[in-house]
């Protein structure tokens, strides 16, 4: 399967995967990356671009650098990503703060431009950080949260948006891949329902960008957010990426307003003036370094093309599935996310009592998947960096620390 995989060339672009194309010769490190959709692998491009930064553009131009490229980096690394990934058109798109501040800014621009709607609509299974800021907006505008509650195993329907939404609705707040489960939610749909009934969607797009194609002019998205540090490889904490349709952009007040978000940042004059467009929703100095990375795994994703990379990692959860039902599935895991690849994202989830130890044991042996409790280990597979040889042998590895483990607490032994 790798040797007729198109996109696997790009993998030799990522630190840490160079080693292991000989397999008589030293193996990568580590022996299975299962955790892309968590934090993405560096890219050697990524590394270089950094590095000169730091003895370059930031040591020999120094404050100058901002005239000369950094002012203007968030909204050029914005249009970059919405035409490689987004299916956003340019000036709509920027680089920003961290994903729970702009999940914030754009909330509470979207039910401030909604007076006398009382309702938020989200959902019980959504990533925390997504509720807690809604939590805190509906208890500063006084407002009412009403919950959707999605199989645990799938993610929110359209019919439940459907139930949900009303005349009293201001806003809906849902993911477009669903963090635990995988569950890839119907944006085209869900947002037709809730503008019908006069209100805004917010999509998080923290799971999606980079693994599953997003349209956002062609669904009519109003607003998303989504962070930098999965698929897009863009470094820990990197700063999150905002969205707002351009007819919104000079109707919606965001409410931190900073200097960067000026009609003209160096006037500094004694009042807020917005600027027009999207840059209006910036706020605070960008965070030039943190976004150096993300620059080079979008190049790759454009070069590559969206619909292939999606081809590849609807392949790679189908393989992995395919292991899981017959390695995983006669120790008693169950699949915890959906089985057709037209409703699942890049990764999969599988629970059993045991993955909290299993995952523990599997780290310590350069096996990284991830956890999510109470009993959910997650197999993330970047479509740009993960082999079809390296999901084997991180399936395998799952396969036989979870039978290690129950031989043990079943008394016998590994030769019985």
């Amino acid at each position: 399967m790798d040797r007729i995989d198109g996109l696997a060339h790009y993998r030799a672009r990522f630190v840490g995967t160079e080693a292991g194309s000989d397999p008589d010769g030293p193996q990568p490190d580590p022996v299975a990356y299962l955790d892309g959709n968590s934090l993405g692998r560096p890219t050697l491009a990524g590394v270089e671009r950094i590095t000169e930064f730091l003895t370059g553009a930031w040591a020999t131009r120094l404050i100058r650098g901002w005239d000369e490229e950094w002012m203007e980096l968030p909204l050029t690394i914005g249009d970059d990503l919405g035409r490689a990934a987004l299916g956003a058109a340019g000036g709509q798109v920027f680089i920003g703060d961290s994903t729970t501040v702009l999940l914030y800014k754009l909330a509470r621009a979207a039910v401030d431009s909604r007076p006398g709607r009382t309702e938020i609509v989200l959902d019980s299974d959504n990533f925390p950080t997504d509720r807690y800021v809604l939590e805190g907006i509906a208890a500063e505008r006084g407002l009412t949260l009403r919950w959707l509650r999605p199989d645990p195993a799938g993610g929110v329907t359209v019919e439940q948006v459907r139930r949900a939404v009303g005349p009293q609705t201001s806003l809906v707040l849902l993911s477009h891949v669903a963090y635990r489960s995988g569950f890839l939610a119907d944006m085209r749909e869900i947002t037709q329902v809730a503008h019908a009934e006069g209100a805004l969607v917010l999509w998080d797009l923290s799971h999606s960008v980079g693994s599953v194609p997003v349209e956002l002019d062609l669904c009519d998205v109003d607003l998303a957010v989504g962070c930098s540090y999965k698929y897009l490889s863009g470094g820990p904490g990197a700063p999150a990426f905002g969205y707002v349709r351009s007819d919104l952009q000079d109707v919606l007040t965001q409410p931190i307003q900073g200097w960067m978000g000026t009609k003209d940042a160096f006037t500094m004059g004694p009042g807020y003036v917005p600027a027009t467009g999207i840059r209006r929703f910036m706020s605070g100095t960008p965070a030039v370094v943190g976004m150096l990375a993300m620059q080079d795994t979008i190049a790759m994703i454009e070069e590559a093309g969206m619909e292939q990379l999606r081809a590849k990692s609807v392949a790679l959860t189908e393989f992995a599935l395919t292991l899981v039902d017959a390695w995983l599935v006669p120790l008693g895991v169950t699949v915890a996310s959906p089985r057709e690849h037209t409703h699942r994202g890049g990764h999969l989830t599988v629970n059993h009592p045991a993955m909290r130890q299993v995952t523990k044991t599997l780290w310590e042996h350069d096996v990284i998947p991830d956890f999510r409790a109470p009993d959910g280990l997650r197999i993330g597979l970047s479509p740009l960096s993960t082999s079809f040889v390296e999901t084997y042998e991180g399936v395998a590895a799952i396969r036989d620390v979870l039978r290690g483990i129950l031989l043990g607490q079943s008394g016998l032994t590994a030769e019985a």
